[in-house]
């Protein structure tokens, strides 16, 4: 420190009026620093294929977000005391720092023990609890948010607020994309409405928008005003895609540095690829009626979560890195969120994406793509163990449960416990900045080291926390 209480950065930076700062960041840049678009590893293109920090286990994410908040008690963690001790009071956190008297709610499912590992699951799950073996169930989740927007935005993003780039984004930025036709981060929403906060959920924040999650339809155009205009051949459409983009590689030639421009040029390239090859992809009746009906799509309830499912697999299959899917859209019993009777909202959910998902982890095995496809299975948070309403259960962020497959992750295991009535993460507790770092590094990064320079230093999807669960990793 100097003596006027300046240390050197800041003296370097503002002398001469801050001149002396303007010249550094531009030799820094000039240098390649900050390296935001990976630069050096893609160049110009921010979705050209990348390496990361070591070895991927898995190079694609389907990620399964149970919107609403789904019960651990109801699914996968059982609790027989909770069950002994229905009926009973107790004074409880359903709030931040708001203590309140409830009653308990011992579920009315029945839990069995499932494959070789023998893992309890409900019964609301027959089909996905066959499927146990190949699965990492985390029982000690934690959030810290009781309300849904910022609980959902922190799942995506790791951050309470809007404005941060989401987990699948920083796969986009970090690995680039395998398949050149389509885009490397598409997101699939419930028929009923988006999750509430919406977009941001899916926004690459402060990166390019390239980077950001693509929303596609299952079934016709995949995208909304894909297909060219009435009268407007493909011929002419290529023509006036050349000629905008050598007036913006004009402009871009005096500009080096703007990397927007370069996005915005190749999304207008992708967009044209897109109009050829992503109908392809979600046509799904290429595949055989044996495999429509291993998805559920011959069952009028799980049809649509069957399709999303069926077409996260191909999508995956022909390179797309991170596939997100919405279960649940709206309010109250259109999603997870059971505030009026967790028997009837979670019968209902349960079985529009039980025989989905394990289709999904079927299929995925036996082409041979679980091993380098993660499956990751959460909601924002989880449900209390006391009762509301009646029959209903309340949010709960203390404690909760998500599980992962294929993609490098340990199968047939239990991590972490909440306490003996599901409340709270009391073993080996897992915060959202853990679950994202072990996703980042089963895709071969530390999460520590995949930066993004911004508001003036290295931002990162773990921000200063997280650490990887080795114990969930095969």
């Amino acid at each position: 420190m100097s003596a006027c209480g300046r240390n050197r950065r800041e003296f370097l930076w503002q002398a001469g009026g801050g001149f002396t700062g303007l010249v550094l960041k531009t030799l820094l840049f000039q240098d390649g620093y900050p390296r935001n678009a990976r630069a050096g590893d893609g160049g110009t293109d921010p979705l050209a294929p990348k390496e990361p920090h070591f070895p991927p286990r898995a190079r694609n994410v389907i990620f399964l977000f149970m919107y609403g908040g789904p019960s651990q008690v109801d699914l996968f963690d059982p609790k027989p005391i909770l069950n002994q001790k229905h009926g009973q009071t107790v004074d409880i956190e359903s709030r931040k720092n708001a203590i309140t008297t409830g009653t308990l709610l011992g579920s009315p499912f029945r839990f069995d023990r499932h494959g070789e590992s023998g893992i309890e699951v409900s019964e609301l799950y027959p089909n996905l609890a066959r499927c146990v073996d190949d699965m990492a169930i985390i029982r000690s989740m934690w959030a810290d948010s009781f309300a849904h927007g910022s609980a959902m935005i922190q799942m995506n993003t790791g951050s309470l607020f809007q404005g941060k780039p989401c987990l699948g984004s920083w796969a986009a930025y970090g690995l680039g994309t395998m398949n050149r036709n389509l885009p490397a981060f598409v997101v699939l929403l419930d028929p009923r409405g988006g999750p509430i906060g919406g977009a941001p959920n899916w926004s690459a924040g402060y990166m390019p928008a390239t980077y950001q999650g693509t929303q596609f339809r299952t079934s016709g155009d995949p995208i909304i005003n894909l297909s060219p205009r009435g009268g407007i051949s493909r011929t002419q459409q290529r023509a006036q895609l050349d000629l905008l983009g050598a007036m913006n590689r004009t402009h871009q030639a005096a500009r080096p540095h703007e990397t927007e421009l370069a996005a915005r040029i190749e999304s207008y390239e992708l967009a044209y690829r897109m109009q050829a090859h992503a109908p392809e992809a979600v046509d799904l009746e290429a595949e055989s009626e044996a495999t429509r009906t291993l998805y559920g799509m011959d069952d009028p309830v799980s049809a649509d979560f069957g399709r999303k499912c069926l077409l996260a697999r191909r999508l995956v299959e022909r390179g797309v890195r991170f596939v997100q899917i919405y279960s649940g859209g709206g309010h109250f019993d259109e999603n997870w969120d059971a505030h009026n009777g967790i028997e009837k909202n979670h019968r209902l959910h349960c079985r529009e994406t039980d025989r989905p998902i394990s289709g999904l982890l079927i299929d995925l095995k036996r082409r041979g793509l679980l091993d380098d496809t993660l499956v990751v299975w959460t909601g924002e948070f989880g449900r209390m163990p006391t009762s509301q309403n009646g029959t209903g259960r309340d949010h709960n962020p203390k404690g909760f449960t998500a599980w992962m497959a294929g993609g490098g992750v340990k199968g047939g295991v239990v991590y972490g416990a909440t306490d003996e009535l599901g409340y709270a993460a009391v073993e080996n507790p897992v915060h959202v900045h853990d679950l994202h770092a072990t996703i980042l590094h089963l895709l071969g990064f530390d999460h520590t080291q995949l930066t993004y320079f911004h508001g003036g230093r290295e931002q990162r999807l773990t921000d200063v926390h997280g650490r990887v669960v080795e114990a969930v990793l095969a």
